[in-house]
Parts: structure tokens; C-alpha cells; sequence
């Protein structure tokens, strides 16, 4: 396995220090390793990397297994190892979908690391469908949280369950409290990257003062100026997603939602149409700050002020990642103030008295009911997409080819002819569906 490939693969140039001190640890020494570094660093690289180098590829029994708060971190870091095509199988796991479809694709898959919830993982030990002899190694990513009291039990009970486990990596993008006994961690190397600063000076920081306590038209002025660049907006409450997103939606904006009420299509969805540039805003709940691999945001909007200085440093990590520029905005009611833990002083930030119409993205997003269980591969979708449909190249975005289904950014001007084109034809000898995701 050549890292330099692997790279290449991924569009990375080289690994930063963080990362290619990781890999020293993991595979030069027999410690346990504990990695502190900001949200965007590159932590899932930085343990996958040498991970791979140490899995047996011949061997269809779990040896790793990485554990992760939620759903979308499982997803991400699945993606992120297939995407690095080293030979070796892998497989998220979770909850909100049945447990016997994951049995039967394990059985199938045969993975040789998991990416699992604390839940579903217990779930699948206990009945047998892992089998914990051969795991040897276990990774908790996002620990602070992983280790927060609501996972203490779940996470203690599997622990247990994994006698054999030879070397532990723990991560997380904030400064973490004593590490429980429970996790048996052994001769440990802490790998400390976070600094005083909050967050990077990379990143601008500003504040927006509404004059209503209501601060939807504030936030639509702040977007509108804007232009097409890329947005979040944080919200506390579902309720207030849901509002603020139908609003902007009424204001011509096309608006991706997210929160942990909807279902998981609708999750992956709204994630989709927002990280291939179909959507310019993402409205969400701070379940968005983490987990998610969104590379190119341009801002982001705190239209509830965080929770704490940790939601604060996760929600500001979304912009400014590998090394880019990035601004964040807190957007301030007429009763709100500056929160204690914001250490620097932002600039004002001042919105216009002209507000002009918010543009369309330039791409949309279908829906193609045919993935890999029907053997599609992109070069599948991109060839439809051209001879069926009638597009060329620079009409097509990003393609992803899920177990089921497939999604691709089309140009939002070809929208029309490339349904009426495709509609009721053939993906490699299958009728499909081909639909817009609204």
C-alpha cells in the first residue's frame, strides 16, 4: 500500500504534521494514542492511514472497529476509507434502519474494520454478528462526546466486549477531561494540536446586530450579500430549522434542512444537495457540526448562539477546513450579547440597505434509483447521463453510487431536458427512476 497513491486518490498534496506524526505513533510503536487537533485537521485520515497498513487484508474477520456518536460520522468516515481504495472493506453501522439488513450485508461485505455506533455495535456483538476475537484494534473518534455521560453505560458495556483489542486511538477537535478507567487505555502518546487560540486566524470572525428580536429579515439581508457562496445556518431547536429554512425558501433561496427529526434519507438528502453545490444554505441543528465531510464552506451563521464554548469551536470548524479561509457570523437580537467564552473582539458586520434577489445554485441534484447492489459504478452514471440524457461533461458535478441508489449535480439549466430524456429508459440494460430532489 503506497500512501503517496492513496493521496493522490484523495486530491491531497501531503499529510500535515499532525497526520504524519500519527502514523509514526501507530506504526512504529505499540502505544495507545490520544489525538487532540481542531475540527478540519484531517483526524479521520490521520488514524486511517496507518490503520490500513496494519489490517490483514486476507482475512474476512472485523479487526478495527471505529466508534463514532452518530450516524453521519459513521457515513463519512465509511466514505472517506473507500474513497482511499487500499484493498481492504469496510461498513457504517447504525441505528434507524434494521439490524438484519447490517447482519445479512456483513455476511456479504465481510468488512475488516466497522464504523459503528456505540448502540448498534453492542447490538451486533451480542447476537454474535461480529465476532470479538479478531478485533484488535479500536478507535473512538469525537471521545469527548462518545464519553459524555449518555454513552457512558453503552460505551463501558462494549468496551468489555472487546477482551482482545491490542490498541486503542482516541480523537477529538476540543480539550478532553480524564480519559474513564473503562476504556483500559495502556502506555499512552498524547498528540496535543489544539491552541489557545479558539479558532484559527484563518478564520474571520464578525457580528451582525438585528434591530428586531424576530431575526429572520436580518438573516436574509446577511445571505443575500452573500452572493453564491456556501452557508450554514445553526439553530438550537428542530422547530426553528424547520421555520427559518421554510423562510428563506419564501425569499428564493434553495435551502437544504437537517436535523435529527427526519429520517435518514431525508438527512442524507438535504447533506447531498449541499456538499455538490445544489443548495447554497444548510440550516441545521448543531447535529451539522459534526461528522459531516462538507469541504468548502464559505460561512457560518450562529443564528442561535451556541450552547457552550464547545458547540461554539465545533460549529466555527466547518469553515476553514485543510488550511482554507473561512468567516463566521453571530447574528445578535437587540436584548443579545457577545457570550463570556468568545475570547477576540469581532468586527461589526454591516448589511446592506439594498437587498437583491438570492441567485439559483447552478447545479441540481437527481435522484437515480439504481446503486451498487445493481453493480452501477459512477462511470455507469456519468455514460447514462451522456448518451440517455444529453449532457456533456461540464453539465456534470459530483457523483456518489450508494448501496441502493445513486445521486448526481446536474447543470439546473439541462434540468428539464435530462428528466424528459431519461424518463422511463434504461441504466445498464435496468429501467431506473431519475427524479429531482427537491
Amino acid at each position: 500500500m503506497k500512501i503517496q497513491d492513496i493521496l493522490q486518490r484523495l486530491k491531497i498534496e501531503s499529510l500535515n504534521k499532525m497526520q504524519y506524526q500519527a502514523g509514526d505513533v501507530l506504526v512504529n510503536t505499540d502505544s495507545d494514542l490520544v489525538i487532540l487537533s481542531a475540527t478540519g485537521s484531517g483526524k479521520t485520515l490521520a488514524y486511517l492511514l496507518p490503520l490500513a497498513g496494519m489490517l490483514n487484508p486476507e482475512s474476512d474477520r472485523v479487526q478495527a472497529v471505529v466508534v463514532v456518536p452518530g450516524r453521519e460520522l459513521a457515513l463519512q468516515s465509511h466514505d472517506v476509507f473507500s474513497r482511499m481504495a487500499c484493498g481492504l472493506r469496510s461498513m457504517p453501522l447504525y441505528g434507524g434502519r434494521a439490524a438484519m439488513d447490517e447482519h445479512k450485508n456483513l455476511r456479504k461485505v465481510r468488512p475488516q474494520i466497522v464504523f459503528a455506533t456505540p448502540g448498534r455495535l453492542n447490538d451486533h456483538l451480542d447476537k454474535g454478528n461480529i465476532d470479538a476475537d479478531g478485533i484488535k484494534y479500536l478507535v473512538i473518534d469525537e471521545f469527548d462526546k462518545c464519553l459524555k455521560m449518555g454513552f457512558h453505560e453503552e460505551m463501558s458495556a462494549l468496551i468489555d466486549k472487546l477482551p482482545y483489542v491490542e490498541r486503542r486511538v482516541l480523537l477529538s477537535a476540543t480539550d478532553a477531561n480524564e480519559i474513564p478507567g473503562f476504556v483500559n487505555m495502556g502506555r499512552v502518546v498524547r498528540l496535543d494540536f489544539l491552541t489557545d487560540e479558539q479558532i484559527p486566524e484563518r478564520i474571520n470572525l464578525f457580528v451582525v446586530k438585528s434591530k428586531e428580536k424576530d431575526k429572520l429579515d436580518a438573516l436574509n439581508a446577511l445571505l443575500c450579500s452573500f452572493g453564491v457562496s456556501s452557508s450554514i445556518v445553526f439553530l438550537n431547536y428542530r422547530d426553528a430549522v424547520e421555520r427559518v429554512a421554510d423562510y428563506l425558501r419564501s425569499k428564493g433561496f434553495v435551502v437544504s434542512a437537517f436535523h435529527g427529526g427526519l429520517d435518514q434519507k431525508a438527512r442524507e438528502d438535504a447533506i447531498y444537495k449541499f456538499s455538490n453545490g445544489s443548495s447554497s444554505v444548510l440550516v441545521g441543528t448543531d447535529l451539522a457540526a459534526r461528522g459531516l465531510d462538507i469541504p468548502d464552506v464559505d460561512n457560518i451563521i450562529h443564528y442561535h448562539l451556541p450552547q457552550g464554548e464547545d458547540e461554539y469551536i465545533h460549529r466555527v470548524g466547518r469553515t476553514g477546513r485543510w488550511e482554507a479561509c473561512g468567516r463566521a457570523f453571530l447574528l445578535l437580537g437587540p436584548e443579545e450579547t457577545i457570550p463570556e467564552y468568545i475570547k477576540d473582539m469581532p468586527d461589526e458586520y454591516v448589511l446592506p440597505n439594498d437587498i437583491e434577489t438570492p441567485p439559483q445554485p447552478k447545479m441540481v441534484t437527481l435522484y437515480i434509483g439504481k446503486g451498487k447492489k445493481d453493480k452501477i459504478s459512477k462511470g455507469d452514471v456519468l455514460g447514462f447521463l451522456c448518451k440517455i440524457g444529453g449532457l456533456k461533461g461540464d453539465d456534470i458535478g459530483r457523483i456518489d453510487v450508494k448501496e441502493r441508489c445513486s445521486y448526481a449535480a446536474v447543470s439546473r439549466e439541462k434540468l428539464k431536458s435530462v428528466l424528459t430524456k431519461t424518463s422511463g429508459e434504461k441504466l445498464k440494460g435496468i429501467k431506473t427512476i431519475v427524479e429531482l430532489i427537491k
